[in-house]
């Protein structure tokens, strides 16, 4: 057993969480046990484990005695973070801001694949971002647009996905356009709820600064001055990847998301247009692959230990 030391109680809150919810989230991730006595925090288990949480709370105070304002979740991020990296510094990570959010905490890189993620899509022009369910691809995706835009970086955020399972025909679903394709993009649109006002965001839809397209419909066009985000890209087509990819025009990016593991439309539509652009483009260095793994799914702790089940039963 052992006794974890904070500098004050204020601090042992803070990381801990109120009735020690965050600390009980963490330990979850290590093989490590902890009870609450009279205001103090003992834990057994793993040595390794154990050292591995003293190493985090130990970052983690540091970087509020320099400023940093800690966030909920900054306990067992930081355990993900040196779990895959031991020698991270975790003030590089939570004080990377990629996005400011009213009202919100700031966007940052959760774990070492969504650093080198957010460091590539900053140096290049296209960028393949794959991954299982729950890494944060679309997410940091979305946020590095919305703060180029913000910057006045570009001029207009592009929003497309392949609506597989309408097979591109949207036209028996209610509504127009932009109604019936919107259950497609709803993780995205999600996404720019999280990260700007409700009013901001409307008013970016209703004048195009934020456009939802169809990928069917972007045949013919050229997009300056923006990003243009192609999320589910497993489930397109070679055609579709192709004429995706020679949309860009000057002073844009492109980034695509997807899961090459986790295509819906192998069976009738033909080979993944992900898998085939990853594979020919591969040997050009000015449009890189950014691969999430496991270790970098950022929802609940049981999601990693499905997604290696799966994977498991599918060797």
């Amino acid at each position: 057993m052992r006794h974890l030391n904070f500098s004050s109680r204020k601090t042992s809150t803070l990381i801990c969480g109120p009735e020690d919810k965050y600390l009980r989230r963490a330990c979850s991730l290590l093989n490590v046990d902890f009870k609450s006595q009279q205001g103090q925090i003992f834990v057994t288990g793993d040595v390794k484990d154990i050292e591995l949480l003293e190493g985090t709370i130990r970052q983690l105070e540091n970087l509020k005695e320099h400023g940093t304002h800690l966030q909920p979740k900054m306990l067992e991020r930081g355990i993900g973070i040196l779990k895959t990296d031991s020698e991270a510094d975790l003030g590089a990570y939570f004080n990377d801001i990629i996005l400011l959010c009213p009202g919100k905490p700031a966007v940052t890189p959760c774990t070492v694949g969504q650093r080198d993620y957010i460091a590539t899509i900053r140096e290049n022009d296209i960028v393949f971002g794959t991954g299982p369910a729950g890494t944060g691809k679309t997410f940091v995706a979305v946020a590095a647009a919305v703060a180029a835009l913000k910057q006045g970086d570009i001029h207009k955020i592009i929003i497309t996905r392949p609506a597989v399972e309408a097979g591109e025909n949207l036209g028996f679903l209610p509504g127009d356009m932009d109604e019936k394709i919107a259950p497609y993009l709803r993780p995205i649109l999600d996404a720019l709820r999280e990260m700007l006002p409700e009013k901001d965001l409307k008013r970016f839809m209703d004048d195009g600064t934020i456009e939802v397209c169809p990928l069917a419909f972007m045949r013919g066009r050229t997009f300056d001055n923006s990003y243009v985000l192609l999320d589910e890209a497993q489930n397109t087509t070679i055609e579709q990847m192709k004429m995706a990819l020679t949309r860009l025009g000057d002073e844009s990016k492109m980034l695509i998301t997807g899961d090459p593991g986790q295509h819906d439309m192998a069976k009738v539509r033909g080979k993944s247009g992900l898998v085939h652009a990853m594979h020919i483009l591969r040997n050009n260095p000015r449009i890189p692959v950014v691969k999430m793994t496991v270790l970098d799914v950022v929802r609940h702790p049981l999601v990693a230990e499905i997604i290696k089940a799966y994977e498991a039963d599918g060797k």
